[in-house]
């Protein structure tokens, strides 16, 4: 079983860029907010639980998962919210689990924006936050995601973990705040995962 990595860090901290880069060193990323995504349509058994909760209008006619009528019925309901989270994360779990039983490389990453949140962060060896000032997330959001407002995007921010908590939780720091270099913070990183994965 290869070494088990989290990575996470508030919206617009940079995550994905940070796992390109480690992608890039041939380390398997697992994007949990990806495969989740696939997940609502491709697992039978989620694909159940969701209707059985959120009604059948979740999905089409096509099977295809209905996001906005999801995201109406959960946006800035934190119970329903919840209950989703509840029903997504464990399946993420298992998928992960399969995963990364199947790589050949001496450490895996495994990405999400809710690590900690989700309690996904207990079955990892060690975390890395990607950190930056709320002011640059906001900006990256805001030049990323043309249709959000700025209004929305703070709204995403108070819902996330403080970032203060999700740093005081974590083994590792990669600070992202355009004047520290990312890539060598990621080198020395991945040296140390490859010793302490021999």
């Amino acid at each position: 079983m290869p070494l088990q990595i989290g990575i996470t860090g508030g919206i617009g901290s940079g995550k994905s860029l940070v796992c390109k880069i480690f992608r890039v060193l041939g380390v398997p990323t697992y994007d949990a907010d990806s495969r989740a995504k696939d997940l609502m349509t491709t697992d039978g058994i989620l694909v159940s639980a969701i209707k059985k909760e959120f009604g059948e209008l979740s999905y089409d006619q096509h099977g295809a998962l209905n996001r906005q009528y999801l995201a109406d019925r959960v946006f800035n309901r934190k119970e329903e919210l919840a209950k989703l989270n509840s029903l997504v994360h464990p399946r993420v779990g298992i998928d992960y689990t399969r995963w990364s039983e199947a790589q050949k490389f001496p450490y895996v990453l495994k990405e999400a924006a809710l690590l900690f949140e989700s309690s996904a962060y207990k079955s990892l060896d060690k975390i890395i936050v990607v950190s930056a000032p709320n002011e640059i997330r906001m900006a990256r959001v805001l030049g990323r995601d043309k249709h959000r407002t700025a209004e929305q995007i703070a709204s995403i921010m108070r819902n996330q973990m403080p970032e203060d908590d999700k740093l005081a939780r974590a083994d590792f720091v990669i600070t992202n705040d355009e004047t520290h270099p990312v890539i060598p913070q990621v080198l020395d990183l991945h040296r140390r995962f490859l010793m302490l994965a021999s």
